[in-house]
């Protein structure tokens, strides 16, 4: 991925004081278009890849048409760890379980936690990985390649490996040298890589439209669906003109995701108006939906290793949550019967051992369910609009998403995830009392740039030394807490 600036966490704060500045002058609600649900796809360069991926296999039943990866890898391939990411699933220096990734796959599927892997079949994925990439190296790709193999069908798979492009989006017009790697990681490698994706997932297309748009941009309002969550306070919408007011299902939908160190903060509006999918979007009726990170998340990049939760993976992750309840936005408003993602989800009340989560009430829901981890946890509808999840462990974060249910029982969307920690206890775990070193040694906490990190919750831990002293709760298997027993 796009290399570290080692002094971006001074300037978080101010950059993110600039962005909500203006994203409350500038934003507007992302509007309910009534674009054809059938028609969806995602496509992301680098962590926008990994993340391509994630939404792609966990919420398989929405992004049907498939996905375009650009320098991505396997989905979950770093298994919750920062070492796993930033090692086999970058440069390959050790092989990727890709089979393992498989039964995972399919285990959480089962679960539940993800969606039946049976919708990857009909689905079409386009990978591209250039020569020249020394980021995220082509066996890395070469692994997604064959991850997918076990689900989507060799002839709805494309594999571009054979130009010399650094890491970076390729376009055919805009961009730094080809074989470079360097912001805004945007490449002139005279290859329309937007639009063979584009082509690729949806089929023979209209040719893109190179001179003035028939559409428009718009800076929405992103706060709504991500609550936080490594998340800007806006995202970016590019419209067709047909689409604008309302499409009768004509309109599809594709998001794009951007890579690391690319958001609109970071390179402004680069990804979103030099990539090239405006061009073909403009003259075949495709919304693009541009999600963007702030500043505040690692690198700028997209969670696909698991910095901001455990479930970073699972349909309740709170990044995947946020893009969903974006798609089920513009897809709505058509005329359909399905429920409204509930907004305002939120956690109070924190015990040792519960929770409890409330939300906004969402107009004909005849009641709800409560997820946590991707799980139902309640019996019977809950019929308000708050529940209170029991049988918690304590010092433990969790993430809980909410839909509501038809007078028939059909659940409708899915809410962004809301999550929380509950109180420690005055029993269970063992503490540990050490430096900041010490406990990277002992296996209880990693490093990152400088910066120490509680293994299991992620929690900061501050300065990687021996000077910084912190106590450290293990609450599970792998899993810590900053507190005390």
């Amino acid at each position: 991925m796009p290399a570290m600036n080692w002094n971006w966490k001074r300037s978080v704060m101010a950059a993110a004081m600039a962005v909500a500045a203006q994203g409350a002058a500038a934003a507007v609600p992302l509007p309910a278009l009534g674009a054809n649900p059938a028609e969806v796809s995602v496509s992301g360069l680098s962590a926008g890849g990994f993340m391509a991926v994630q939404l792609h296999v966990a919420y398989s039943a929405t992004f049907k048409r498939g996905a375009g990866v650009v320098a991505g890898g396997p989905y979950y391939c770093a298994e919750g760890s920062v070492l796993n990411a930033t090692g086999r699933c970058m440069t390959h220096a050790s092989s990727i379980p890709v089979s393992t990734l498989v039964s995972t796959t399919n285990s959480w599927a089962a679960s539940g936690a993800i969606d039946p892997v049976s919708n990857l079949s009909g689905s079409k994925v386009y990978l591209f990985s250039g020569t020249s990439d020394n980021t995220v190296k082509q066996p890395v790709m070469d692994d997604l390649k064959t991850y997918y193999q076990s689900f989507v069908p060799a002839a709805n798979t494309v594999y571009k490996n054979n130009l010399g492009a650094g890491h970076a989006m390729v376009t055919d017009d805009f961009g730094g040298a080809c074989a470079t790697t360097a912001s805004p990681y945007i490449n002139n490698c005279g290859f329309d890589l937007a639009g063979e994706i584009l082509q690729h997932l949806y089929g023979p297309l209209n040719a893109r439209n190179n001179g003035t748009l028939g559409g428009s941009f718009t800076e929405f309002n992103q706060g709504e669906f991500s609550g936080g969550s490594g998340m800007a306070a806006t995202g970016w919408l590019y419209t067709p003109a047909a689409c604008a007011a309302g499409s009768g299902n004509s309109c599809r939908v594709h998001v794009v995701l951007h890579g690391c160190k690319q958001n609109y903060t970071d390179v402004g509006d680069q990804y979103v108006k030099k990539t090239g999918y405006h061009r073909w979007a403009d003259t075949n009726n495709i919304v693009l939906v541009y999600p963007q990170t702030s500043t505040a998340a690692t690198n700028s990049c997209w969670d696909w290793w698991g910095y901001g939760s455990v479930n970073y993976a699972k349909k309740s992750g709170p990044q995947m949550a946020a893009v969903k309840a974006m798609v089920d936005r513009v897809t709505g408003g058509g005329g359909g019967s399905a429920l409204p993602a509930p907004t305002g989800v939120g956690t109070s009340g924190a015990t040792s051992s519960s929770m409890v989560i409330g939300w906004t009430a969402v107009a004909g829901a005849s009641g709800y369910n409560v997820y946590r981890g991707g799980s139902k946890v309640n019996a019977s509808p809950v019929a308000g609009t708050s529940y209170t999840d029991t049988g918690l462990a304590p010092s433990t974060s969790y993430s809980w998403t909410v839909t509501g249910l038809t007078a028939a029982n059909a659940e409708g969307a899915m809410s962004a995830a809301a999550t929380g920690t509950t109180t420690g206890g005055s029993g269970g775990g063992t503490c540990f009392t050490a430096s900041n070193y010490a406990h990277t040694v002992a296996g209880r906490a990693y490093a990152l740039w400088g910066l120490t990190y509680a293994y299991g919750s992620g929690q900061s831990m501050g300065l990687w030394n021996i000077y910084v002293t912190t106590t450290l709760k293990q609450t599970g298997p792998n899993y810590y807490v900053i507190g005390s027993c």
